[in-house]
């Protein structure tokens, strides 16, 4: 299993070509009608939008530069952080080590809904509104919930932020600011990619309350979806967690060769 505890050599790539690709969309975008700009912000940019803060969760662990270069990856974090529009990678990876140390526990894993939460959105109708609304939830949370003082790589990555969204704003108006923006909130809200935040540790089984999910949205989230295998390795790089299943199911069968009296090690096959 430490084998695969390694940096992904890839994932550097592949988040350059998002970032870039979101780039060239602000320049696509600049001269659309609102509507238009709203449509492609929801099926396009919440997309890329969301697949680049599950590609940051990955950074947060130190697998794009290895556990040995943590600031190259507290820096990628931020150039990953651009097309999203408002900063979100430091705060992020502060509050996420909680999550991993603390997972469930009450006031101190902020990725847990407050007892607000639970006993407002009760109907259907307030449900969906509290799907609508999860990106402020997921960002006001903390500050409630866990207030942590306002780290100097946080106003780095603010100052880095609004520099980039200005300078957006200043080569091309305000649409693909919008566009950014807009992506990041609707994609993180009521739309597919975010299944995965009610998937991954919402308690549908008494005394289960991490799961794990394996659909081809995998393909574009960064394997978000191998989630008990993440809690488990969180060391290894989402590209690798399918793998932890194929491991796993190798000592399976090798653990079965030693305990099973018919084919084992003690057996008469």
């Amino acid at each position: 299993m430490k084998s695969l505890m390694t940096p992904d050599p890839h994932l550097k790539w592949i988040v350059s070509v998002m970032v870039l690709f979101q780039f060239v969309s602000c320049y696509l975008v600049k001269d659309l009608s609102w509507t238009w700009l709203v449509f492609w912000a929801y099926v396009l940019g919440g997309c890329v939008n969301h697949s680049l803060t599950l590609a940051i969760h990955d950074i947060s662990h130190n697998v794009a530069f290895g556990n040995k270069a943590a600031k190259w990856n507290r820096w990628f974090a931020m150039f990953a952080n651009l097309p999203i529009g408002m900063p979100y990678s430091a705060s992020f990876k502060k509050y996420h080590i909680d999550h991993h140390r603390y997972l469930g526990g009450d006031a101190l894993d902020v990725d847990v809904p407050t007892e607000f939460e639970g006993r407002f959105f009760c109907t259907p109708a307030r449900k969906i509104l509290w799907l609508f609304l999860q990106p402020l939830f997921y960002v006001l949370r903390p500050l409630y919930v866990n207030p942590k003082p306002i780290t100097q790589l946080e106003l780095v990555n603010a100052a880095i932020q609004l520099g980039y969204d200005l300078f957006i704003y200043y080569i091309w108006g305000l649409k693909p600011v919008f566009y950014m923006l807009a992506g990041s909130m609707l994609g993180m809200g009521l739309h597919p990619f975010s299944g995965h935040f009610i998937a991954e540790h919402y308690m549908f089984l008494k005394g289960y309350e991490t799961y794990s999910y394996y659909g081809p949205l995998n393909w574009f989230t960064f394997n978000v979806g191998y989630h008990m295998e993440h809690h488990d390795f969180p060391s290894i790089p989402g590209r690798k967690l399918p793998l932890v299943i194929t491991t796993f199911q190798k000592l399976d069968f090798l653990w079965l060769f030693f305990i099973t009296n018919y084919v084992g090690i003690t057996g008469q096959a």
